[in-house]
């Protein structure tokens, strides 16, 4: 699993960068105010999944899963330290493909 670098945005804006999505998943420091920016250029649709660590206020313990449609993008997050992050307050991203995805992680600084 790759640490992907959080980037901070602000006021003055931010140009981000983008990493490849790796085979066997991603992580990311989560502050609470951490959200994913996905790319997808493949041809198909893939599947981004937030692991789930903690029940959500309704009591389930669900994961964040979201369709990335073919040459689309999409953000996702923000993510609730106690809901999602592990015990190196991180979050867990997986991927059921990576051919031409690529994911950012940014958070809104104040």
């Amino acid at each position: 699993m790759a640490d992907l670098t959080v980037q901070k945005v602000s006021k003055t804006g931010l140009t981000p960068s983008y990493d490849s999505c790796a085979e066997a998943g991603d992580a990311a420091l989560n502050g609470g105010k951490t959200f994913l920016h996905v790319k997808n250029g493949h041809s198909g649709a893939w599947v981004v999944t937030v692991n789930s660590v903690q029940a959500c206020s309704q009591g389930f313990d669900h994961d964040v899963v979201v369709s990335v449609p073919a040459g689309e993008e999409r953000m996702i997050g923000p993510f609730e330290r106690g809901r999602f992050n592990d015990a190196n307050q991180k979050i867990a991203i997986t991927y059921d493909g990576v051919t031409a995805l690529t994911i950012a992680a940014i958070e809104v600084s104040e």
